[in-house]
């Protein structure tokens, strides 16, 4: 999941994600902080997340951590990058993944749907990246946030009364990490959204939208 829209959907807009045909395919489940794959290692499945949350990360030569995405179910991940994989990928909950062996897809008897299925999801990830690195460049870091609670209520936001929640399995670093800011700076703006009434932060990792409309302005560069 990279952060790319600023549009709130509505709970009747969302769509629930494909869930892959796992009587076909293997599946694996892993548990918080267990990787899946590490950067370099050889790219020979790749992975539907069915359940869970995963991370996708990258250490710069200097020690420090860019988040690149976060899995959520929907998400495919594991995409080679010339035979490897270009990330570290661990859980951050209890994760279950439909395994596609790539020499399976590559063979002339693949399944046309499946193979159909990946080229989107992968066309996918490659858009949003794009404007996933156009949100890092050009929002500020209040924008950042907003578009972040966003993207994340359209995708597993859940009603709680009048109002939706998110649950964020993610500390405030990974938060950082993923949209180019400081720990100090994530912790300091959920503060300013709370002390505006925008959203209400309840045990630390879960986020209620109080106010969606004023957010979504937010997101947009358009506060008062």
């Amino acid at each position: 999941m990279y952060v790319t829209t600023t549009l709130p959907e509505t709970p009747a807009q969302r769509v629930a994600p494909s869930r892959p045909n796992v009587l076909r395919n293997r599946t694996l489940t892993i548990k918080p902080g267990k990787h899946l794959f590490l950067e370099g290692d050889p790219a020979d499945r790749i992975y539907e997340v069915a359940s869970g949350v995963l991370r996708l990360t990258r250490v710069m030569e200097d020690g420090r951590r860019q988040v690149i995405a976060f899995g959520y179910p929907g998400d495919t991940v594991g995409f080679p990058s010339d035979r490897f994989y270009h990330t570290d990928c661990d859980a951050l909950m209890p994760s279950t993944l439909v395994v596609h062996r790539r020499a399976a897809l590559e063979g002339a008897n693949g399944d046309p749907a499946l193979h159909m299925r990946l080229l989107r999801a992968a066309l996918r990830e490659i858009c949003a990246m794009q404007d996933h690195f156009m949100m890092l460049g050009r929002k500020s870091s209040i924008e950042k946030l907003a578009s972040f609670l966003i993207v994340l209520n359209s995708r597993v936001g859940e009603p709680l009364g009048e109002y939706d929640h998110v649950r964020l399995p993610m500390t405030r670093a990974d938060i950082a990490d993923f949209l180019g800011l400081t720990t100090e700076t994530v912790s300091r703006t959920f503060t300013q959204l709370r002390k505006s009434k925008v959203i209400a932060i309840d045990h630390v990792n879960t986020v209620i939208i109080l106010k969606p409309l004023a957010l979504q302005n937010i997101a947009e560069g358009e506060e008062d």
